[in-house]
């Protein structure tokens, strides 16, 4: 387990120092998704339309990132034979699962953050106290699946022929649940309709259920995928 633990935190140490030096995310990733949004304000232009899509729009935006995220992710493992080498090497594959899927999860964590407050300042957006804890909380189990799962397919598809398409294909199906939920608790969050903060709620279950049965899956298959 500590060995495990150290692996974990290795990884995604490095993965993050790479995002600090590249700024990928910060220049790339979170500009895109941001225009995203401003693009979906023109083309709906009408604040009642777009305040009752907002909830959905910036979860939308955060599975469309996920894609460019964990394909560079791996791009970056896979160019110079890095992962095969720490296969090789007998690094334990769950350390590397939990530190791609830590690292994904804490850029995810600002991204979200951001595209939040543009939902806020664009879609006018309204979120109590108690909306902001259910927000809080939505976030953080919405962002373990989306992690655990991305980590997952991205190492899946990092050997194939074609992996820039094909992760798409594997991943948007499978995160159907997370937008789903994730887009309900929000909008109870945001009182969208006059939603009540309570309803979103049970919503929660699913996300949790997601983000728990991929962690698992992830850290038991992870090894076995990318072997193959």
């Amino acid at each position: 387990m500590k060995s495990m633990l150290r692996t974990a935190r290795t990884i995604a140490s490095k993965d993050l120092r790479i995002e600090l030096r590249s700024r990928v995310v910060t220049n790339q990733v979170i500009p895109f998704a941001a225009l995203v949004m401003i693009l979906f304000a023109f083309a709906l232009d009408s604040d009642a339309v777009l305040e009752r899509v907002a909830p959905g729009l910036v979860w939308l935006a955060t599975i469309f990132s996920v894609l460019f995220i964990v394909a560079r992710s791996f791009a970056l493992e896979t160019a110079d034979g890095a992962l095969e080498a720490l296969r090789a090497a007998g690094v334990d594959p769950m350390g590397i699962f939990l530190g791609k899927t830590l690292a994904l999860a804490t850029q995810l964590i600002a991204l979200e953050a951001v595209l939040v407050g543009a939902s806020v300042v664009l879609y006018r957006a309204d979120v109590s106290a108690s909306g902001g804890v259910l927000l809080v909380t939505t976030s953080v189990l919405a962002t373990v699946g989306l992690a655990s799962v991305g980590t997952l397919y991205g190492g899946l598809a990092a050997g194939a022929k074609g992996r820039e398409t094909l992760l798409p294909l594997l991943l948007l199906p499978v995160v159907a649940p997370v937008l789903i939920g994730a887009t309900r608790a929000t909008e109870s969050a945001f009182g969208t309709n006059g939603i009540d903060v309570s309803e979103g709620w049970p919503w929660l279950g699913l996300l949790a259920v997601f983000a728990v049965l991929f962690s698992v899956v992830g850290t038991v298959a992870f090894g076995p995928l990318v072997d193959d």
